[in-house]
C-alpha cells in the first residue's frame, strides 16, 4: 500500500475519496472442525504469481494459482499502483504470503495441513464485477474441490 504522504495531492485525494464497498451479507462461518484438522489455503490480493506466469496488469480481475511448495524465489509481485512499495515483500515474502508461518503451524500440530494450491488476485480494484461473478466463484469452487476448510485472506 502506498504511503499517502508520498503521493501527489491529486492521487492522495483520489484514494481518500474512493468509495469502499461494505459487505454486510457475508456471514461468519465457523470452520467445520478444529484448525488442527483443517486444510488452509492462502488467498491474497497482493498480485503474486510464479515467475513463469503471466504478470497481472492494471484492472486485471483474473487470478493466479500458486502450487504449494513453490520456492519463494519463484514467486514475484506484479502489483501496479502509484507509490506502491514492493521492498517489504522482496525482503520477506511472508509479509503477504505467509506460507512459512503456516508450515510452522503444521509442524507444531496447530494446523492440519496447507492446501495444495494458493490463489492470488490483483488488489486495488475499482471495478469488481468480474471478480464477483466469475473469478471469485471459480476460486471458491476450486478451494472446495481441493478439500480446503479455511482460507487466510491476505492484503496487498
Amino acid at each position: 500500500m502506498p504511503r499517502l504522504d508520498r503521493l501527489p495531492q491529486v492521487n492522495r485525494n483520489n484514494l481518500l475519496m474512493l468509495p469502499v464497498r461494505v459487505n454486510d451479507s457475508a456471514p461468519f462461518t465457523r470452520p467445520p472442525r478444529p484448525l488442527t484438522g483443517c486444510s488452509l489455503a492462502i488467498v491474497t490480493t497482493a498480485a503474486l504469481h510464479r515467475r513463469d506466469d503471466r504478470p497481472f496488469e492494471p484492472g486485471d480481475q483474473g487470478y493466479r494459482v500458486i502450487p504449494a511448495g513453490t520456492p519463494p524465489a519463484d514467486i514475484i509481485q506484479s502489483h501496479t499502483s502509484l507509490g506502491f512499495d514492493r521492498v517489504p515483500f522482496m525482503r520477506d515474502p511472508n509479509i503477504c504470503f505467509p506460507v512459512d508461518r503456516l508450515d510452522e503451524l503444521v509442524t507444531r500440530g496447530e494446523l492440519g495441513r496447507t492446501a495444495p494450491h494458493h490463489y492470488s488476485f490483483m488488489g486495488a480494484q475499482r471495478e469488481l464485477s468480474r471478480m464477483e461473478q466469475e473469478t471469485g466463484p471459480q476460486v471458491g469452487r476450486r478451494l472446495r474441490e481441493e478439500g480446503v476448510d479455511a482460507a487466510l485472506i491476505t492484503p496487498t
